[in-house]
């Protein structure tokens, strides 16, 4: 169903009461009375009849001339005469009273004065619509008088909007869902996201849809060469302090606006643009495209008057330091055949140069000129979804001329722009786009609100849609929360800090802060280190050194093998320990002689390849995608076979032993990487994994006493054949380990890592300053 109630509203008008919770408040104050004023204008006269109400926890005396105030000072909309404003807005007004809302006494009051007009002057109820412009943290509570008290008769709708945010992270969100799912239908709730307002994001999937013919061949990875979502404004966050510390950049703006917009630019188009579930299904499949988020696809910064904003607002101490970031750079890939490799850059933070807000989609530009640069084919190819100030200061669709000449949006509220004024946006004066404006100007909640008047669902969030964009955004928060945010100036004299770029797939600020406040760190005094531990040699340093002193060693271990022997067999653990090694090959190495490497697996988790939990699927994701390999030199344990997972009869580890065979010379590796859980287990090979009857094989069935418990893993026959064993330890937690294991001489049952004992090979530990030192 798209417009859910819109003919059902046409066709049984009646009485709509609406009522405004913290409806004295600063977000009712500048736009929503005005957008309800702007309804009531629009609807006046056309069969409904209304009252409006705003809700307060203040009593009538002091709430009414609060209220009083704010509506005195509502503008005229532009299509009414002065002399027609004044008759609507005094109609407005004798329509409009305070009212206590505290407690459920207070609500039941409500629903009682709306009962008694309704019966007094004979009206049919059509609906309510209640709006809560109250803290998130009140919605639960609020849900729970509305039902058990101001619910209208069951002919009549409901509808409650609630405002961001829904939630601080997944777990928050899915508990806020339950709460309200306990007391409204998901049709009655209208998540609010005043993006979706805006005119000319409500007009991306028609113009994709108008256009759709001149899109289709070149809205893909082989023509475009970045997507940038862009957010910048020039205020601070004084005063709002006591909000924006608990969420920042990310929750604020990132995780609802700018991911709306990225999802309505990128999705499929639905068949029909009015079917809200079908554009719900399609944002769905989207977000469920995007590959993870960690540390590594962002940068983070706080404006330099921040800390002591916070210190003062919220009684901190001077020492106190927030690590909440109010600038943000993230670059997303979407993994699918479409969009594939196409960097999104999404950015925003406070006390930035300018205010300006759009979404643009960069072409490739395959003309090579010659001799005149400034010929319209030698620039820029783009298309810009602006919303709005900056250097255009009017919301717009931008086409640069190269491109093509877009279709004029059908509906009678769009115009070409022909009359350019003398400005540059994004690279291109405006005589080089064909522009579409909105004839009118409206603001985002007046439209909103006229939707939610109307029942249509598809301007709105859904549950599934808001948990879907958290599940994504979550995992990034939560590496984040222990970053230090790089310090800037703010405004104008940010000059370069900010600028970000992409390295491999990885993003890093282009330029060195001069100086950080916040982190001064001891690390970059010590170096890398060398040593001895358990007998074998050691290598020490900061994680991020240590990484690269391994990968370094890698690629000399696989020069050594290719000269020797043609070929470099690598063979590579499960779980976190090479995560950030991985990452390190597929961005700096481009030396690597990735064409004469076969990559092997240690272990193995018996689940589909395709599942997250899956080993290989972490080194197809955080390596193989990003190097050119030949498919026949990666060897994925075999797992799952004859549709079924690790089954003794399918006998996986002897083919798995064959392969090896067939291909490692004297199956003998030229590098084994391992790591090391807190148990000391290395491999799959736990401290009860029986292998007394399997000296002599090379690869086992294992039990795990984690799930999932079934794994497949190389044997320490097969291990301590290699000519090589590095084994990778990072982190504060496993300081323990590193302890414990510096005492223990020789083997222990206790401790698997300890049998890792290469016959002819050598072994080399690389462990980081945190797992060494604590």
């Amino acid at each position: 169903v798209g417009h859910t109630d819109n003919h059902e509203a046409k066709k049984r008008l009646g009485h709509v009461t609406v009522v405004v919770v913290g409806g004295t408040g600063d977000l009712a104050r500048k736009y929503l009375w005005q957008g309800f004023f702007q309804l009531y204008a629009d609807q006046v006269g056309k069969g409904h009849t209304f009252s409006f109400y705003g809700g307060g926890l203040s009593p009538s005396e002091k709430g009414t001339p609060l209220l009083f105030g704010i509506l005195k000072e509502l503008a005229c909309p532009q299509e009414l005469s002065a002399e027609r404003c004044t008759l609507v807005k005094d109609q407005f007004l004798h329509l409009s009273k305070y009212h206590q809302l505290k407690t459920t006494e207070d609500y039941e009051k409500l629903s009682q004065q709306i009962k008694q007009q309704l019966g007094q002057e004979g009206m049919v109820e059509a609906g309510r619509l209640f709006y809560l412009s109250v803290p998130a943290f009140a919605y639960a509570d609020i849900a729970e008088k509305i039902n058990n008290t101001c619910r209208p008769p069951s002919d009549a709708w409901l509808r409650v909007v609630l405002e961001k945010p829904f939630g601080h992270n997944l777990y928050s969100a899915q508990a806020l869902d339950k709460k309200l799912s306990d007391q409204l239908k998901e049709k009655e709730m209208y998540r609010i996201d005043h993006y979706l307002g805006k005119q000319v994001v409500s007009k991306i999937l028609p113009f994709r849809k108008e256009n759709k013919k001149l899109l289709d061949p070149i809205w893909n990875k082989h023509h475009i060469e970045r997507i940038e979502i862009v957010l910048k404004e020039t205020l601070d966050a004084k005063g709002r302090i006591q909000f924006y510390d608990q969420y920042g950049v990310i929750r604020d703006v990132l995780q609802n606006h700018l991911t709306e917009v990225m999802t309505l630019l990128l999705m499929n188009l639905p068949a029909n643009l009015s079917n809200s579930m079908e554009i719900l299904q399609n944002k769905l499949n989207f977000l469920a495209s995007l590959q993870h988020v960690d540390n590594s696809n962002a940068v983070v910064g706080q404006y330099q008057a921040y800390n002591g904003e916070v210190q003062e607002e919220l009684n901190k101490t001077n020492d106190y330091f927030s690590l909440t970031p109010t600038f943000a750079g993230v670059v997303i890939n979407v993994n699918n055949a479409q969009y594939e490799g196409i960097p999104i850059f999404m950015t925003s933070g406070k006390a930035l140069d300018e205010r300006v807000s759009y979404a643009r989609v960069l072409f490739k530009n395959n003309v090579f000129c010659i001799q005149d640069p400034k010929n319209v084919q030698c620039k820029s190819k783009q298309i810009i979804f602006y919303l709005g100030h900056g250097n255009l200061q009017y919301p717009a669709i931008l086409v640069s001329k190269n491109l093509f000449k877009p279709e004029l949006l059908n509906s009678g509220d769009w115009k070409e722009v022909t009359e350019y004024k003398d400005v540059n946006v994004l690279g291109l004066p405006l005589c080089d786009y064909y522009i579409q404006s909105p004839v009118t100007p409206r603001e985002a909640y007046c439209e909103l609100i006229s939707h939610v008047f109307l029942g249509r669902k598809d301007s709105f969030i859904s549950a599934e849609g808001l948990l879907a964009s958290w599940a994504f955004w979550t995992p990034l928060l939560e590496g984040l929360s222990r970053v230090f945010p790089r310090v800037y100036p703010g405004g104008e004299a940010n000059g370069n800090l900010l600028n970000f770029q992409l390295q491999g797939h990885q993003v890093a600020f282009s330029h060195e802060a001069v100086v950080n406040v916040i982190n001064p760190s001891t690390e970059d005094n010590f170096q890398v280190m060398q040593g001895k531990y358990r007998s074998s040699e050691m290598v020490s340093a900061w994680a991020q050194e240590l990484v690269e002193r391994l990968a370094s060693d890698l690629l000399l271990a696989a020069e050594e093998a290719i000269r020797e022997e043609g070929q470099f067999h690598l063979a590579l653990s499960g779980g976190s320990s090479p995560v950030a090694l991985l990452r390190a090959l597929a961005l700096n190495l481009y030396t690597f002689p990735w064409r004469n490497t076969h990559i092997w697996q240690v272990d193995e988790r018996c689940v589909p390849h395709t599942e997250t939990g899956s080993n290989f699927r972490s080194i197809h994701d955080l390596l193989l995608q990003y190097i050119h390999i030949p498919y026949f030199n990666i060897h994925p344990m075999p797992v799952h076979l004859t549709q079924r997972l690790c089954v003794e009869e399918d006998g996986g580890p002897a083919l798995y032993e064959k392969e090896i065979n067939k291909h490692v010379n004297g199956s003998n590796f030229h590098y084994v990487l391992l790591g090391v859980g807190q148990d000391g287990h290395t491999a799959s090979l736990f401290q009860d994994t029986k292998l007394e009857n399997d000296e002599e094989r090379l690869v086992i069935l294992t039990e795990s006493p984690i799930k999932p418990h079934q794994r497949m893993s190389l044997t320490f026959t097969a291990i301590n054949r290699a000519r090589r064993v590095g084994v990778l330890i990072m982190g504060k937690s496993k300081h323990e380990l590193v302890s414990q294991l510096s005492r223990i001489k020789g083997e222990s049952s206790k401790y698997p890592i300890t049998k890792v004992q290469p016959k002819t090979g050598t072994l080399i530990w690389y462990i980081d300053y945190d797992a060494l030192l604590g």
